[in-house]
């Protein structure tokens, strides 16, 4: 046997019937379908399916720093001490001026929710000599604070154990 013929007997690999060449251009075109099916349910799970509070942060001036977002379950401590008296607290790097905090496995009940924009990361909301906030912040229900923090029960809501999305805006 030559060479060349054992050759294109090892290619056309198991059987010596004819091979069938099909296109890359239709065998990729063909998987595509596959791929975007396979791809679909993650796609969808990334959005906020998993019950617990899911909360985006809008207005954020820079990319500066960190983001505090404390869930509180009661007025101790609301706002201002978060770092001691918050129930679940989590500080998310700000990228592309945008922030996400995702707080799973809470049960149901009334809460509350302080954002800080910690563009320092100094662990607290810095504030000048008339104790006006320097750094973003926001609270649940859009709470507005007027001379001075709002109070728990203007920033609560009631949460029922599924999954519940809310937007905070921040000001400066």
């Amino acid at each position: 046997m030559k060479a060349s013929t054992s050759r294109k007997a090892a290619r056309a690999g198991p059987g010596s019937g004819p091979q069938l060449q099909v296109p890359l251009r239709v065998r990729c075109a063909s998987l595509l379908p596959a791929l975007l099916l396979g791809a679909f349910p993650a796609a969808v799970l990334a959005q906020s399916s998993c019950p617990g509070i899911h909360v985006q942060i809008l207005d954020i001036k820079n990319s500066t720093g960190a983001v505090a977002c404390a869930l509180f379950e009661s007025s101790d401590g609301f706002p201002n001490e978060y770092l001691r008296s918050a129930t679940r607290i989590m500080f998310i790097k700000v990228r592309d001026r945008q922030a996400r905090c995702d707080f799973l496995d809470i049960p149901p009940g009334m809460y509350a929710l302080a954002v800080v924009h910690d563009e320092n990361m100094n662990g607290q909301l810095d504030t000048n000599w008339m104790k006006i906030p320097r750094e973003g912040y926001g609270f649940s229900n859009d709470a507005k604070a007027v001379f001075g923090a709002p109070s728990f029960s203007a920033a609560s809501f009631s949460y029922d154990g599924q999954t519940l999305d809310l937007t905070i805006s921040l000001n400066y």
